[in-house]
């Protein structure tokens, strides 16, 4: 017997001025992966004005993402509303490249995934790709055919835009760069034992990576890696922490020791929130806020 588990999320904010009814004019951005769920909504303005997040227990996370997905979804007041203007999906799956775009060939995507991976897709995924215009390359990510049908299923005949998580950090850090004054600029994006660098010169993409970790030496390794492969002085570069991380954290008193420029960022200044996000840490939903800058 199937035991129903119900899912309540470990963040709620709500605008005064979400209005379920009109969906029509509005975004919704999902993004889904192994352990999290969370969700936004954009109004016709383009401003944030809902957002929940949810964690799944350690004993589900082995479960396929379709049989908790409906946990969530079930009775819930705005994810089963509809029809949107828009629905944009992010994946926070395991496998993805970046290609530029002179060179990619829409009959190969599946071929760089089993490059990078070093094995062919499983029969249950497919290779899925989104194109950055204004940096000319695509990311080529790995999607699989039950959840891209639970959402079709869920929203049927809408627009559907997939993403990987690495396109909306992407194109969150090309927000917040527009800003930035120095020419060289590292940002971190931290989840449970996995970290994803993004170094950004001259406001363009040069590095984007993600790695996965067991104990704070390792991410100090594989920082410093990525500083020496970058030719970046550690005691000049400016790091700009975003994700799961705290100044409490373990990560953050081992990255200090040789990072001086080391801080938490701030939410990309292109995506509008409500005032009720006022105060919620500006640096810890940057891939969904990544989702709400994005155009299908």
């Amino acid at each position: 017997m199937q035991t129903t588990v119900t899912l309540a999320p470990t963040v709620t904010i709500r605008s005064n001025a979400f209005e379920p009814a009109h969906t029509e004019k509005s975004v919704l951005c999902l993004e889904v992966g192994r352990d999290r769920f969370r969700f936004l909504v954009q109004d016709h303005r383009g401003r944030v004005v809902y957002l929940e997040d949810y964690a799944f227990p350690s004993l589900l996370t082995n479960q396929p993402l379709t049989g908790m997905l409906p946990n969530i979804f079930r009775d819930h007041s705005v994810l089963s509303s509809g029809p949107w203007q828009e629905i944009r999906i992010g994946v926070n799956s395991a496998s993805f490249t970046l290609v530029p775009k002179s060179l990619y060939r829409k009959e190969y995507a599946s071929s760089y995934l089993a490059l990078m991976r070093g094995s062919s897709l499983p029969a249950h995924e497919f290779a899925q790709a989104y194109g950055h215009e204004e940096e000319a390359f695509l990311s080529v990510f790995n999607l699989e055919h039950p959840l891209a049908d639970y959402f079709s299923e869920v929203y049927p005949l809408q627009p559907l835009t997939y993403v990987h998580q690495i396109s909306a950090l992407i194109q969150a850090t090309a927000d917040v760069d527009r800003h930035v004054l120095t020419s060289d600029s590292l940002y971190l994006y931290f989840e449970d034992e996995l970290v994803t660098a993004i170094h950004r010169k001259g406001h363009r993409l040069h590095y984007c990576n993600r790695f996965g970790y067991k104990n704070v030496q390792d991410l100090a390794y594989y920082m410093l890696y990525v500083l020496d492969e970058q030719s970046l002085n550690p005691k000049d570069i400016a790091v700009s922490l975003y994700g799961e991380i705290t100044p409490f954290a373990d990560a953050y008193t081992e990255l200090s020791r040789f990072l001086p420029h080391l801080s938490f960022g701030q939410a990309p200044s292109g995506l509008s929130r409500s005032a009720e996000f006022n105060d919620l840490p500006s640096h810890r939903y940057l891939s969904l806020y990544g989702l709400g800058l994005m155009s299908e």
